[in-house]
């Protein structure tokens, strides 16, 4: 007889809210899903909450070994907490703030991509746990080397060229891409 445990882990932000949206290739943000209160003194035109939710389920036996898991990964944006200065912001602002929910996507699919390498053994749920912590330090410290190196999207020139390499690094992991 196997027992199905459960777990699930959310970063960020709850997901009760019903308005978070998934990240989908044929979709791009408009200003209308930012829905949050605009905070004027930070400095900045607009701002993206994105993240990724993972949950993951483990079966085991009645001995407690592990003999099966499976998991989910997903890239959300959290409209109620992105905002932006509509005096300010531009059609190229947009651009950079979608860059940021499609670098979230990216290491959603990174994320996917290590967990699917990860062979089934006891030791699941800690290696889980400690590769969801690893994946969101590095999208943190990639948001934050986004910002800099596009002085928050004020270096056109350095958007541009990030724009591309993230769309490549998105087609190179085509394949841990989520098809809804």
């Amino acid at each position: 007889m196997y027992r199905l445990l459960f777990i699930c882990v959310l970063f960020l932000f709850n997901l009760q809210d019903a308005s978070v949206k998934s990240w989908q290739a044929n979709y791009k943000l408009t200003w209308n899903d930012f829905k949050g209160k605009p905070e004027t003194n930070t400095g900045a035109v607009a701002i993206t909450a994105s993240g990724i939710t993972f949950g993951f389920s483990i079966t085991e036996t009645d001995s407690h070994k592990v003999v099966d898991f499976t998991t989910e990964v997903h890239a959300h944006f959290y409209p109620e907490k992105s905002w932006y200065l509509p005096n300010k912001a531009t059609k190229h602002v947009l651009g950079h703030e979608q860059l940021h929910f499609d670098i979230t996507e990216l290491f959603a699919r990174k994320f996917r991509q290590r967990i699917s390498k990860i062979k089934t053994a006891n030791s699941v749920k800690r290696e889980l746990k400690t590769l969801h912590n690893t994946i969101n330090r590095e999208l943190a410290a990639f948001q934050n080397k986004y910002d800099t190196e596009t002085d928050f999207s004020r270096n056109f020139e350095a958007q541009l060229q990030w724009k591309m390499y993230i769309e490549a690094e998105l087609s190179a992991l085509e394949e841990f891409a989520i098809n809804e």
